[in-house]
């Protein structure tokens, strides 16, 4: 048992060590000016739409780049054979599987550099044409993840087949250049959160229900924040304003600490349930084209009461249902969800919080960067372990015993027509 173990583990081993030296070598051509002049030949390719710029551009680009890495790939392949060779003998042989994998990549580059028919319908999934029918994948490379290493930021998104090195470098996702727009962003993690954003790069956004301007300080000096007053009720009248927003992020709420009483039931739910489940689905209808699926996101604050006691009992209980709604609704989304699972920060809305707003807000930034889906913030250890149990298990449920809705992806793939990049 031991030794078939052991076997496994080089073989395994092996086919991640070449994508690993795939995605290191991908990294690498993006920084080291010699291999980014044969790299840049596989940017010069495409098209928005994944349609090749000329077949001749496309076939030198798979001589220029793709054969390179596949030949460094196959080099490192055989140094973990020969390494396996002197450590692990009887083992040595399974090590080869990584270069059989890889062959198969050099193989395939040949074909499409040498024109064959057929060749890149076969092997070049990630950048075949079409409609986009699902949201950049967490896991794995999908096309609509790797159009986004190509149109939305070169310098991020480097994986090739597995997204784990780019989880590690904070290079999963990008938010240089996006639109972000906050709710509830005069409150103290709003006011963090636009802060963060901004630091990374982002267009910011804040939607506030209060009157004045919202105000940052940046490098000593005071930033005007573009600032937009609503109410609760009239998220309808923000159509425009998530229309030209890459990222949605649902913030705002209140605490009605104790409160039982049937107008603050009312209010709560009006508050911190209904109106960012309003906001939720009014976003995802303009999520249209490749481009909106590629860069749209929502991210909502539901907070660690969806699993653990807030000690005040309707915020538990409006927190909890917007929770559950979203992971409803996340089923079939459109685009990127992500739920942000904060513990207690000190705020208006906590003022015993024993976190800082800001760091919560750097840890938020910084889980982002890495693609988590559930950002999960606190001084709880338990919630590291609750929270995901509770999430798969009531999203399974879920699926189990409700009808999927009609794909908002699906109903768009007629009309799915990739945009020049913002």
């Amino acid at each position: 048992m031991t030794v078939w173990i052991a076997t496994v583990a080089w073989g395994v081993g092996s086919v991640l060590w070449a994508e690993l030296v795939r995605d290191l070598y991908h990294t690498l051509a993006h920084i080291f000016p010699p291999l980014y002049r044969l790299h840049v030949w596989h940017h010069r390719v495409f098209r928005p739409d994944l349609t090749p710029a000329s077949d001749k551009i496309y076939r030198d680009a798979h001589w220029r780049n793709d054969v390179p890495e596949a030949l460094v790939m196959l080099s490192f392949g055989i140094g973990l054979w020969a390494v396996a060779h002197f450590c692990m003998p009887q083992q040595q042989w399974v090590t080869l599987v990584g270069c059989v994998y890889t062959l198969g990549f050099l193989g395939s580059a040949i074909a499409r550099g040498a024109g064959i028919t057929g060749a890149d319908e076969l092997t070049d999934l990630t950048h075949q044409p079409g409609p986009f029918t699902a949201p950049p994948s967490r896991w794995m490379v999908n096309r609509t993840y790797h159009w986004r290493h190509h149109f939305d930021n070169q310098n991020a998104y480097f994986c090739g087949t597995f997204t784990f090195v780019d989880k590690l470098m904070g290079t999963a996702f990008s938010l240089k250049g996006k639109t972000v727009a906050v709710t509830g962003a005069s409150g103290t993690l709003g006011r963090s959160l636009l802060q963060q954003l901004h630091g990374a790069g982002a267009k910011i956004i804040a939607l506030t229900s209060g009157n004045q301007p919202i105000t940052l300080t940046h490098q000593g000096e005071a930033l005007e924040v573009k600032t937009i007053t609503w109410k609760v009720g009239a998220e309808s009248e923000l159509a425009d304003v998530l229309e030209k927003a890459d990222i949605l992020i649902l913030n705002h709420g209140i605490n009605p600490h104790g409160d039982r009483t049937p107008e603050a039931i009312s209010l709560s739910y009006e508050v911190n349930t209904f109106s960012s489940l309003r906001l939720l689905n009014l976003f995802f209808t303009t999520v249209r084209t490749n481009q909106d699926i590629a860069r749209k996101e929502v991210w909502v604050n539901t907070s660690e009461a969806e699993v653990s006691p807030a000690f005040s009992p309707l915020y538990e209980l409006t927190k909890r249902a917007i929770g559950e709604l979203v992971t409803l609704r996340r089923l079939d989304a459109p685009c990127v969800v992500r739920k942000l699972i904060l513990g207690p920060f000190k705020s208006n809305l906590n003022p015993i919080g024993v976190l800082s707003a800001d760091w919560v807000a750097g840890q938020i930034i910084k889980q982002a960067k890495s693609d988590a889906r559930n950002i999960i913030v606190t001084i709880n250890p338990l919630t590291f372990v609750a929270f995901p149990l509770k999430e798969f298990f009531v999203s399974w449920y879920f699926k189990l015993f409700s009808r999927k809705a009609v794909s908002d992806i699906s109903g768009m793939e007629s009309q799915a027509v990739v945009n020049t990049p913002k």
